[in-house]
């Protein structure tokens, strides 16, 4: 946002220089950018009249002219711009003076022709960046004699501030002149703004579908418009140094009030109109062509403004080309409205656009403001063109309107944010003059926060607005404290970084995707998850909370595979999210996925697959770190995402833990993948469990193994012979292994042999053959009796 030190000061008047003013406001959290005059120096510039024009006696594009400089003797002076004529008003460049670029003003012959001087044009005098097609023409009541710096008030600067997107309010010389006056404790005065009376009954209907997105809409016809008339100079100057180019009057007067007052106009050609305005969102396959010449296929989420032919404009970002205001416009019809910043928000970047009208809409505009913009920009429109104002039509949704935000202030909350304890009065005083309602109460203030701070909402937005006000330097500067003890660590317990480590030195690498997934690939993997869907995603295809890890390291390995990387391992760490928002779970959770060759790229290396129980083996080695393996168990389970026959639920102390197993072939054919995967997801709350390590002497005694094979049958699990056999094993059993698995020639159909490896140890003796013997016996037959299963022969 530009704009000019002068013109500020026409509301507020700090006795302050240009770069206090700067510095104040960039204090207050208005970052000024850039301050730069307004105009380049030269000098010897005076407002000078033409007396006279003949032609150039030898030149067909050069005039011979007499001006008045106020000197008191006409000065003769060669000029070829094509639009000089007697009786004009000109800046004219004495001889001695200095224009931009040091182009010094000296007599000279012009084709035999005595010239003693310059009349100038507005880029000659650095007023333009383009080469300017004529003089600078100016009003007809220019005093002849004056300096022109003076007379245009060059000696300005222009401000630039920054503004975070939560301040559109400062979009303003209104807003800046606020700012201003707050922190200074000065009274702010603008121009008077009275209400235009309607001469004529012409309106215009107004009609509001999109409500929601558009609760306040007003227009005003207002006939007999002189369009070729010209914007006076003040205006014209005053946009130049806000950095607006002028156009015509009427888009100037809109122009300069969305400056002045910070709210956006659009004036429409009434004749272009038909039936009346209908402010809804765009209908499929409408086209608009913009004022630019850009023609925009419409989309459905788009608000735009049509009569009963179509869409007339891109509501609150541009105006179509086909219903502005041209040079046979006669009647228009004035638009100002109050358009949700939810409504506007990332359409005109959606388009490829950026406007000064969306720049505003998207942060927010005073919803009380569009009737004072209309009847401000009635009556500039009336003195410079000219014409006829009807009565202003407002259409307006009080329940879409933004309702008064009542927000508590503590007094003892306000201190400890602050470090400083501020008198009651001083804060009441600052509320007050931001434009608050203050109300003070034993605990501190209830404050209602005026219609164009959209982002005062909550009590730390009031202590921000106090501090600032109050200056950041007036606080008190206090060192951090630190605690330097050393926090205890809890040793049994596994931390992220020690199980990532794990991961990663098994050939893993870790995966960061987004906490939010498309809802297709949700519902392919998960069909039964309920998650919270988000109000305002990125992109629809990340448009709800995850509530699995699965869908994002999926979505990880389709991107890998797109890129030629046909050997996948990764893993994960993050929240899942599970209900809705009134009872949402968040838990954490580390999943991990592998696809293709079971070892790397190399001479040596095999062409295997992975398989499921190869991830099963990595997940035991995160499970072995926390050196409790027996509180964990494998059982087989189903899950949506899962193969029916490869999948295992993974239960902790009984308590359901996580999943593994190979992806379901109908998921993988609905994601179009022709790879089989593997993936796993355990909660990291039990996942980090451990126990301390414990010495235990080594026994001095012989150890006594027993092999056992039995045959089970196939739907047997393992888990359960190993079960069985514990239970009877007694004390001293030391270790148990499965190392032999048989099924084929010499075993029944549907059967399966499984061979297990018992060893016995005592501490402080040798166990004899007869110990072992009754328990071996034990375990064969509480296995036969359990199990339905027998010792093979």
């Amino acid at each position: 946002m530009k704009f000019s030190e002068q013109w500020l000061r026409e509301w507020v008047a700090p006795q302050l220089d240009t770069q206090a003013i700067a510095d104040q406001i960039t204090m207050a959290g208005l970052e000024v950018d850039a301050v730069e005059a307004v105009a380049a120096a030269f000098s010897g510039v005076v407002v000078a009249e033409v007396l006279s024009k003949e032609k150039h006696p030898d030149a067909d594009k050069l005039n011979v002219c007499t001006v008045n400089d106020g000197t008191g003797e006409p000065v003769q002076v060669v000029c070829g711009a094509p639009n000089v004529d007697v009786g004009q008003k000109i800046p004219f460049a004495q001889v001695g003076g200095v224009l931009p670029g040091d182009f010094k003003i000296k007599k000279a012959k012009l084709r035999g022709v005595e010239s003693r001087g310059m009349i100038c044009s507005a880029s000659e005098l650095g007023l333009e960046e383009e080469t300017s097609p004529g003089i600078l023409v100016l009003p007809a009541s220019a005093p002849v004699g004056t300096s022109f710096r003076e007379y245009m008030q060059l000696d300005d600067m222009t401000i630039e501030v920054d503004l975070t997107p939560n301040r559109g309010d400062c979009l303003s010389i209104k807003g800046l002149a606020r700012e201003v006056g707050v922190l200074n404790r000065l009274p702010v005065s603008g121009p008077e703004i009275t209400v235009v009376e309607a001469s004529i009954d012409d309106t215009f209907p107004v009609t509001i579908e999109a409500a929601e997105q558009c609760p306040r809409y007003l227009g005003r016809v207002i006939k007999g418009v002189n369009v070729e008339a010209e914007t006076p100079l003040w205006m014209v100057e005053r946009l130049r140094r806000s950095g607006v180019r002028s156009i015509d009057p009427v888009v100037d007067v809109t122009n300069y009030v969305m400056l002045e007052l910070g709210q956006p106009l659009h004036a429409f050609d009434r004749d272009n109109l038909q039936g009346g305005i209908t402010v809804r969102l765009a209908r499929e396959a409408e086209r608009l062509t913009l004022l630019d010449g850009q023609e925009v296929a419409l989309r459905p989420e788009t608000l735009v403004i049509a009569d009963e032919r179509g869409p007339l404009a891109m509501a609150g970002i541009m105006g179509g080309e086909n219903s502005g205001v041209n040079e046979k416009t006669h009647t228009i019809f004035l638009e100002s409205a109050f358009f949700a910043p939810l409504g506007i928000a990332g359409q005109a970047r959606s388009y490829g656009l950026h406007t000064d009208a969306s720049h505003r809409y998207e942060r927010g505009v005073d919803p009380e403001l569009p009737a004072m913009a209309v009847e401000r920009a009635t009556k500039l429109l009336m003195e410079i063109c000219g014409g006829q104002a009807g009565p202003v039509v407002e259409t307006v949704s009080d329940e879409h309107l933004p309702a008064p935000r009542i927000i508590m202030l503590r007094e003892a909350r306000l201190e400890s944010a602050l470090s400083k304890r501020l008198q009651p009065d001083d804060v009441t005083d600052i509320l007050q003059r931001l434009g608050l309602e203050v109300d003070k109460q034993a605990e501190g203030w209830s404050v209602v926060a005026p219609s164009w701070r959209f982002d005062v909402a909550i009590e730390e937005d009031l202590i921000e607005e106090v501090a600032r006000i109050h200056g950041y330097n007036n606080l008190p500067v206090r060192r951090p404290a630190a605690r330097l003890a050393l926090r205890p660590a809890n040793e049994a317990l596994l931390t992220q970084a020690q199980l990532r480590n794990q991961m990663v030195a098994r050939g893993f690498q870790e995966a960061v995707t987004y906490s939010f997934v498309a809802p297709d690939l949700q519902a392919a993997m998960l069909p039964d998850a309920v998650s919270p869907v988000l109000a305002n995603p990125i992109s629809s295809d990340l448009s709800v909370m995850r509530a699995s890890l699965f869908p994002g390291l999926v979505r990880a390995l389709e991107y890998n595979l797109n890129r030629q990387q046909t050997r996948v391992r990764i893993f994960e760490t993050g929240l899942v999210f599970n209900g809705h928002l009134d009872n949402l779970t968040q838990e954490p959770m580390m999943g991990a996925l592998v696809c293709g060759g079971r070892e790397g790229e190399g001479w040596n290396s095999t062409k295997a697959q992975v398989d499921f129980y190869d991830l099963k083996g990595d997940l035991e080695s995160l499970l072995a770190m926390g050196g409790a393996q027996e509180v964990w168990r494998f059982e087989p389970g189903e899950h949506p995402s899962l193969h029916p026959g490869q999948t295992a639920q993974l239960f902790y102390n009984g308590e359901p833990a996580g999943w593994i197993g190979t992806l379901h072939p109908q998921v993988r054919a609905k994601l179009g993948l022709k790879v089989d995967a593997v993936l796993f997801e355990v909660r990291l709350d039990v996942l980090s469990q451990g126990e301390i390590p414990a010495f235990e002497p080594l026994s001095r005694y012989p150890e006594v193994r027993r092999d056992l094979a039995f045959m089970l049958k196939e739907a047997t699990p393992v888990q359960a012979l190993l079960d069985c056999a514990k239970t009877q094993a007694g004390d001293y059993l030391k270790d148990i292994k499965l190392f032999d698995v048989y099924a084929g020639k010499g075993v029944a159909e549907g059967y399966k042999s499984i061979a297990l490896g018992l060893t016995w140890q005592h501490a402080s003796r040798t166990l004899n053959d007869e110990e072992i013997n009754q328990l071996v016996d034990s375990i064969i037959t509480n296995v036969r009796a359990e199990l339905d299963a027998e010792l093979r022969g």
